[in-house]
């Protein structure tokens, strides 16, 4: 009869392990963010790592849903909250300022950064999608406001949405490069002088 006591078992948080993970692709992309990279931010071994999560794809894809719930949906809430497309948009902008030059995590959009130089199709097809999803909700406000008579008939709507978005990405690189909110703050409001 074995008589010694079993050790307890390490509680694991696995909300913490998610952020430290999500600072981990945020930093360095996907694909530069290694097994050995994620096991030493977390502080777990490979085996439970995978226990935990499953694959550093499974563990990247919940990453992006927690990012996206935390960081990512200043987009979402503006363009439900804000009365026209442009004054969405405008808020939208000044906030990416705010939050890729935040200094507590690392500068840009993961979503965006994350996708940089990743040989897995699946990754980038995945982060495509979230992408062109936000671009959808711009053109769909943008034809919701031409519909109205808010922006004129001949709007392109297409055209605008993807301006904006292209604006967002600069945006996240160039917070990346060292670009200060102050100086993103005013890219959006050149940004805003395209609009009709």
């Amino acid at each position: 009869m074995v008589t010694g006591q079993r050790g307890r078992p390490r509680s694991f948080d696995r909300d913490a392990a998610l952020d430290k993970a999500m600072t981990a692709f945020w930093e360095r992309g996907y694909e530069a963010t290694s097994i050995s990279d994620l096991t030493a931010s977390i502080g777990i071994s490979a085996p439970s790592l995978y226990a935990a999560f499953g694959d550093k794809r499974t563990l990247f894809d919940e990453v992006v849903v927690v990012y996206g719930s935390r960081y990512g949906d200043f987009a979402g809430v503006a363009l439900a909250e804000e009365p026209t497309a442009r004054a969405a948009v405008a808020r939208v902008l000044r906030e990416a300022a705010e939050v890729y030059t935040d200094p507590a995590h690392p500068p840009g959009c993961m979503v965006i950064s994350a996708a940089i130089n990743t040989t897995s199709e699946e990754v980038a097809q995945a982060l495509r999608e979230r992408r062109n999803a936000n671009l959808e909700l711009f053109e769909s406000r943008i034809r919701a406001d031409i519909a109205t008579g808010e922006l004129p008939a001949d709007t392109d709507a297409r055209a605008l949405a993807r301006y904006t978005g292209a604006v967002l990405q600069g945006m996240s690189q160039q917070s990346r490069d060292g670009a200060t909110r102050e100086e993103l703050e005013a890219v959006a409001e050149r940004a805003l002088l395209a609009w009709p």
